[in-house]
């Protein structure tokens, strides 16, 4: 009968997934012949194909043996299963082909719709691209945390960069960040509108972030991410402790203004 290079060839596999079929049990090795070759039967032909075929239909090899030797209904019931995790695996790879999709983005593949405008605001109102890019991975770090509250923040953050002080603010962190030397007297002016800032911010109630507020882990990985980014921004850390607040992501009151 057939040589294993000849089974391959007919059945339409390589004779390395033959020895692999082999190697786990799935098509059973015939003895040698007399010169000492493997000969395989019309039976292990008709195997042979229907193991391919199964394969390509992308049903796993650990499964493939006991299909063969099911009945009917029991075979039946296997492909239904076997259909249904395909679809689960189309879906995902659907869902994956959109996300690469957006990688020419850039931004969009993290970020929602709302905060892109937000970033795009910033850069209208003369904000330098560091300063965004902390922007940026910030708002990454939230959408991962809350996703749903971070589009309902969206227009109340971009309503904020009406207001001049704001505007401000930004610009001499721009101009801070984009230098590579210390400027303390821009820092210290930079926490004086911050300050100021935070005081209307909880005056008004505005700085109360309720239940969100008491979710320690992000805003620590905030204030961490941005002295790591520049560490400048300790400094303004401190200043901003002189003030009596803590923080930036989540600046909290650590004592009563005087009056």
């Amino acid at each position: 009968m057939l040589t294993i290079s000849q089974l391959a060839a007919y059945a339409g596999v390589t004779v390395r997934a033959v020895r692999h079929y082999h190697q786990i049990g799935l098509l059973p090795e015939p003895e040698r012949d007399a010169s000492g070759y493997r000969r395989y039967s019309a039976g292990a032909v008709v195997s042979l194909i229907r193991i391919r075929i199964l394969a390509n239909a992308g049903v796993p090899l650990s499964q493939i043996g006991q299909m063969l030797e099911a009945d009917a209904s029991t075979f039946a019931a296997a492909i239904e299963e076997i259909d249904r995790q395909l679809d689960d695996e189309i879906a995902r790879l659907e869902a994956s082909r959109k996300q690469i999709a957006q990688l020419a983005a850039g931004d969009r593949l993290a970020l929602a719709p709302e905060v892109i405008t937000y970033l795009d605001r910033l850069r209208d109102i003369g904000v330098s691209e560091r300063v965004i890019a902390g922007e940026r991975d910030s708002w990454i770090l939230m959408s991962a945390r809350w996703p749903d509250r971070v589009r309902e923040w969206m227009p109340g953050k971009i309503a904020q960069l009406d207001d001049p002080q704001l505007i401000r603010l930004y610009r001499i962190l721009s101009e801070i960040f984009e230098s590579d030397t210390s400027d303390d007297a821009r820092l210290v002016e930079a926490a004086d509108i911050l300050a100021s800032l935070a005081e209307q911010a909880y005056r008004s109630g505005e700085i109360d972030l309720g239940e969100v507020a008491r979710d320690d882990l992000p805003f620590d990985l905030l204030d961490a991410l941005a002295v790591e980014a520049d560490p400048r921004v300790q400094r303004l850390l401190d200043l901003m402790r002189e003030r009596g607040w803590d923080g930036l992501a989540r600046l909290e009151r650590l004592a009563e203004p005087p009056t």
